[in-house]
């Protein structure tokens, strides 16, 4: 059989072809591997809670500029602009006193306006808990004396960890960090209840890696207690009237509104107005896994309005006050350089408090999710 061999020009087309092939596809993998210019996302009118109107630029899931309504924003299209028609924008809320394994419905329903939570209270095989959305600063079990509460009641199934004595503490507190706790949760109850030598090792042991601790303390003796061994947040607000003592040990440091699961009734009322009054931080909780359901809760902003928070600062407390205080970076106000985790009310919430519990559009860092 006869070999053809091919004339040098025709072998000089082939090698020319392969290397435009070449050159074809080293451009096109570059273009594939090389990310695309971010193209902004503008939200056009929309309104903060003091009732003005705002353009709010996003990039990469961030801030990028908040400027008047009527401000040119470059690069600006039909295609990227969101009109917000005048509805009324407010931070993603950050709730303060959550139970997510507790409640199973979370991992379907994460996007109602809320962006981060504290979790006080979830068993240690739980703690590897992803929801969408929704970023979790977890304590774990609650830490308890044994048999104390709530290990016989609603918690009996990994939501408490017995500590027996002070030299217990440190074991149980790295028990907790090692499966990646930020905070810990003392419980105060009756009896069998934590003693206040093992309650203060716990706290120190905690206080020793930058740990927050929280109690959870109903009694006026219980936060009382609390205090002195060196608590810094009160889970709940307390339900007994607090004596002007404790009050004055709680003036520096925080609690945990959760009036609608624990005390809506007249002292715990007090007692949160007293409180803020003497300087406590107040912080938007709702306990919900627990008595409640997932999102802003109108309970919970109905019981806060009772005593004697007007809206705005019921926002503040759910919004700018507990990112600073539990650490959320980026979460917390409408402002440059924040993440781009809000929410849109179709109603004043000033003048519709419930509004509140049903955002009509919700963004979590520049995506938007199902309200």
């Amino acid at each position: 059989m006869n070999r053809v061999t091919p004339s040098p020009a025709t072998r000089c087309g082939s090698l020319c072809a392969s290397l435009c092939g070449l050159v074809v596809f080293a451009c096109a993998t570059r273009l594939l591997a090389e990310p695309r210019p971010f193209q902004p996302l503008v939200v056009r009118h929309a309104r903060g809670l003091d009732n003005k109107l705002m353009t709010v630029v996003l990039r990469e899931g961030r801030i990028a500029e908040v400027v008047p309504d009527d401000a040119v924003v470059p690069g600006e299209t039909p295609a990227n602009r969101f009109d917000a028609a005048g509805r009324w924008m407010l931070p993603a809320f950050i709730d303060s006193h959550v139970h997510a394994a507790y409640l199973k419905t979370i991992a379907r329903d994460p996007s109602r306006g809320v962006a981060g939570a504290v979790d006080l209270g979830m068993p240690l095989d739980a703690m590897a808990i992803r929801v969408p959305g929704l970023e979790l600063v977890l304590a774990g079990p609650l830490l308890t004396a044994p048999h104390g509460y709530p290990t016989q009641s609603w918690g009996r199934d990994g939501y408490g960890l017995e500590v027996a004595g002070p030299g217990e503490a440190e074991a149980a507190i790295a028990k907790l960090a090692e499966r990646g706790a930020k905070v810990a949760k003392l419980a105060f109850s009756e009896p069998p209840s934590l003693d206040e030598a093992t309650a203060r090792a716990l706290v120190d042991a905690a206080h020793a890696r930058g740990f927050k601790v929280v109690a959870h303390a109903l009694t006026n003796a219980h936060a009382a207690l609390a205090a002195q061994v060196g608590c810094d947040v009160l889970a709940h607000t307390p339900t007994e009237l607090l004596s002007e003592t404790t009050l004055a040990a709680w003036s520096n440091r925080a609690v945990i509104s959760s009036l609608a699961s624990f005390g809506s009734q007249d002292a715990a009322l007090a007692n949160l107005r007293a409180l803020h009054g003497r300087g406590a931080t107040v912080l938007y909780g709702t306990d919900f896994g627990n008595s409640t359901s997932v999102g802003i809760q109108n309970a919970e902003t109905f019981a806060l309005l009772r005593a004697g928070f007007d809206m705005a600062a019921i926002v503040d407390m759910a919004t700018r006050v507990p990112a600073l205080y539990w650490g959320f970076e980026g979460l917390g106000a409408i402002a440059v350089g924040k993440r781009a985790s809000f929410f849109f009310t179709a109603d004043s919430p000033i003048e519709r408090p419930d509004t509140l519990a049903v955002p009509i559009r919700v963004f979590i860092d520049g995506s938007e999710r199902r309200p």
